[in-house]
């Protein structure tokens, strides 16, 4: 819960200074270390265009219209390795993916766009948070038993515009969004995947997903990815079934050896117990008769 109460608090500040500028794109969600997040350009480019990216006035990716010169990071100042080739540069929107944030990697970042009819200029404030290993773990890292319920809680609030969508095993398995209304789960969901057979419940308020009756075989990375036009961002989970303890094997196998022999020995009695009443009943009849023929 206290997790919980850092989240929301982060993502309400995040909503009302977020934005500081006309042009600027403040993350309305919170992002924490280990997430993914893309910018996005909302443009396709027509390879005649120059995008160029900046945090903090530092050229960080870089790609020419004619493709004939990208550059992410390192490639783009040599001896800057801040980033450590986790960003990823979309070659026909110039989108820019970072994967694995940290804190560090906080701060004011500029997208140029550059053609010989028009440039254009766009900001986002990313805020990155610094959460506790342990209090990380216990919201993405869940260890459950077969037959027990798990819930992924994405701990931010669900913004209206945004679309939520589930994965497992990069199969979608949960999707919500309010601009059009939908939200499916397991075989609902565009991939069809019967896995989990109605054992998915994805809270519409929250976009937080459950999973009921849990097996081994849902073991895995479970992704969140939260998207809207400006930004997209994809949270991990990783969840752990495990099966019977030796000592609730052993309890179930004692419980068994003791139960079948008893449940045969009630079976005995009670069909000699059957019988023995049959018997007196006749005995009963055939005396009457006999009465009745003196």
């Amino acid at each position: 819960m206290k997790l919980r109460s850092i989240l929301i608090s982060a993502s309400l500040f995040l909503l009302a200074h977020g934005v500081s500028s006309v042009g600027t794109d403040g993350l309305s969600a919170f992002l924490m270390d280990g997430d993914s997040v893309t910018l996005h350009t909302n443009v396709e480019t027509k390879q005649q265009e120059d995008i160029k990216w900046y945090i903090n006035d530092t050229r960080i990716a870089q790609i020419s219209g004619d493709l004939s010169f990208i550059c992410t990071d390192v490639q783009c100042n040599k001896g800057t390795e801040r980033f450590e080739d986790r960003l990823e540069l979309d070659y026909k929107t110039g989108t820019l993916t970072i994967r694995d944030i940290r804190t560090t990697d906080s701060g004011l970042y500029e997208l140029k766009i550059i053609s010989i009819r028009n440039s254009s200029e766009k900001t986002f404030n990313v805020t990155v948070h610094g959460v506790p290993a342990a209090e990380r773990d216990e919201m993405k890292r869940k260890s459950v038993k077969e037959g027990e319920s798990v819930t992924l809680d994405p701990g931010v609030i669900k913004n209206p515009n945004d679309l939520m969508t589930w994965h497992f095993n990069d199969i979608c398995i949960a999707e919500i969004s309010e601009e059009p209304r939908m939200i499916c789960t397991d075989v609902q969901c565009k991939d069809g995947d019967e896995r989990f057979r109605d054992r998915l419940k994805l809270d519409h308020q929250t976009g937080s997903l459950t999973i009921t009756n849990i097996t081994i075989t849902d073991s895995g990375l479970y992704k969140l990815q939260i998207s809207s036009s400006r930004f997209s961002i994809t949270r991990s989970f990783s969840v752990a079934v495990t099966g019977l303890s030796a000592g609730e094997i052993a309890g179930i196998s004692t419980a068994a050896a003791v139960g079948v022999p008893l449940l045969m020995a009630v079976s005995v009695w009670v069909i000699y117990f059957y019988k023995r009443q049959v018997k007196r009943k006749d005995t009963r009849m055939q005396c009457s008769d006999q009465k009745s023929l003196h």
